[in-house]
């Protein structure tokens, strides 16, 4: 008798794992696939290698700026893809190592729920006092006619030696816009196109606008509220033709699509009670306990974001509550990010969602364009953007379009986490010349006092 089962070996999974053996208890982690899910093995460190090749390639295409002439003989994509393997092999190998480190037992098979504390693994029985479902998810491929024929999934972009001339990327969200600016690096005609008003819906519409204009400004075609009808092959391409308020058709080689949905199915978790919510995932409370007692669900599977970073995070709290805890899960801190050109980072609410929510907003804003760090090293695209409330100065947002935003919006995470004010953030101090100063800039702009702002 185990005290915790964790079926998945993902982020989420595995931080359970071992949250739950730090604190006491006997755990088995079951895994179907390789340790690492798809964050290791198909996402984030597949997906930031080619993004780090694609940003490499950029910057060298650009050193003119700075005196320096280089021309580039070649790029060998096979490399990249052979770095991708080397280096979510070594990952995945590192994780195993440390799930043995902390004594859980990692049991190889598919597990399914067959009643509260008992887990069927392809025919053995394996029981715990409590489970905790880290099932990830899968690619949701769009049903449009004659897709399949053309369909390059996410999955298979990042294992490619040659990229096909031209690509229509289906979806205007984090993936797909990410998918769309590497690929346009890397030489291909990229076509964006969204059945939103626009892209990153989920994200501030500032941030939405700025990325959208560097995104057309580096050659990415993007199209808004769009539909995808149908694709018929047209030599050895194919022809995609896309409905909306004026519709388009447009000749491409693959059609991209990187969606995903909860991994729910096969689980038994519909006749157990486990209840779902309207994203299609697992539903849980803020403990991240389902509707069945003893079951708790992590990452992926829940749906929301579908962030690795969240689902690690998640982990743990559900991991100290399944050993008798009673912790809540911060779900407004969990930041999002994209390592486009420039990057986005982001954490909390958008203006509009603040608004919506009654609050009376007030927002800061600072430019990179008058950062001095920025300045000199050509990276002058993008804004820091604080949303705060009036009556406080209660940090409610904070999204950031430009260079070493992924980073930087750890900041803004700890300074809500820390309940810090918009003034408070202001009178911080940074060093001269970086990146960072555009977030205390913007706290000052919120406050009423910026110093490098011509005056409102």
């Amino acid at each position: 008798m185990h005290d915790v089962i964790v079926i998945g070996g993902g982020p989420g999974g595995y931080a359970a794992a071992i949250r739950a053996s730090q604190l006491g208890g006997q755990v088995a982690v079951i895994e179907a696939g390789d340790v690492g899910g798809t964050c290791v093995n198909r996402g984030c460190i597949p997906t930031k290698i080619w993004m780090r090749a694609a940003y490499l390639l950029h910057q060298i295409r650009r050193a003119e700026e700075f005196g320096i002439k280089a021309a580039v003989e070649t790029v060998d994509l096979s490399a990249i893809v052979g770095r991708k393997d080397g280096v979510a092999g070594d990952i995945r190998m590192g994780m195993e190592a440390l799930l043995g480190n902390n004594k859980v037992k990692l049991i190889r098979g598919r597990g399914v729920l067959k009643k509260p504390g008992l887990v069927d693994v392809d025919g053995q029985a394996v029981e715990a006092e409590k489970i905790i479902l880290a099932t990830g998810s899968s690619l949701d491929i769009p049903d449009v006619p004659g897709l399949d024929g053309a369909l390059l999934t996410t999955d298979q972009a990042v294992g490619l030696a040659e990229l096909p001339a031209s690509v229509l990327v289906w979806g205007g969200g984090p993936i797909e816009v990410e998918m769309a600016a590497c690929l346009n690096v890397f030489g291909c005609q990229v076509v964006l196109a969204a059945g939103e008003s626009r892209i990153l819906v989920r994200e501030d519409h500032d941030t939405s606008q700025r990325l959208t204009q560097a995104l057309r400004e580096q050659g990415v075609e993007v199209l808004t509220g769009m539909s995808l009808d149908s694709i018929e092959a047209s030599g050895s391409a194919f022809k995609a033709r896309m409905s909306g308020a004026q519709p388009r058709e447009v000749e491409i080689e693959r059609v991209l699509v990187g969606g995903r949905k909860p991994n729910v199915e096969g689980f038994g978790l519909e006749a157990l009670g486990v209840k779902l919510n309207d994203e299609g995932g697992i539903q849980v409370d803020d403990r991240l306990l389902t509707s069945v007692p003893g079951i708790y669900a992590v990452g992926d599977a829940t749906g929301g974001w579908m962030l690795s970073h969240a689902a690690s995070a998640m982990g743990v709290t559900a991991a100290e509550n399944a050993m008798g805890q009673s912790n809540t899960f911060a779900a407004q801190l969990v930041p999002r990010g994209l390592w486009t050109f420039p990057q986005v980072g982001s954490v909390g609410l958008s203006e509009e969602e603040a608004e919506r929510q009654g609050h009376e907003v007030v927002v800061g804003d600072f430019p990179y364009s008058i950062n001095g760090l920025a300045m000199a090293r050509g990276e002058v695209d993008g804004a820091v953007k604080i949303i705060t409330d009036e009556e406080y100065g209660e940090i409610l947002g904070v999204h950031i379009v430009g260079a070493g935003a992924t980073d930087l919006i750890g900041e803004a995470v700890m300074a809500m986490q820390l309940e810090c004010t918009a003034d408070e953030l202001a009178h911080t101090i940074r060093m001269h010349p970086t990146f960072s100063e555009c977030v205390m800039d913007a706290a000052r702009d919120a406050s009423g006092w910026a110093l490098y702002l011509p005056r409102r």
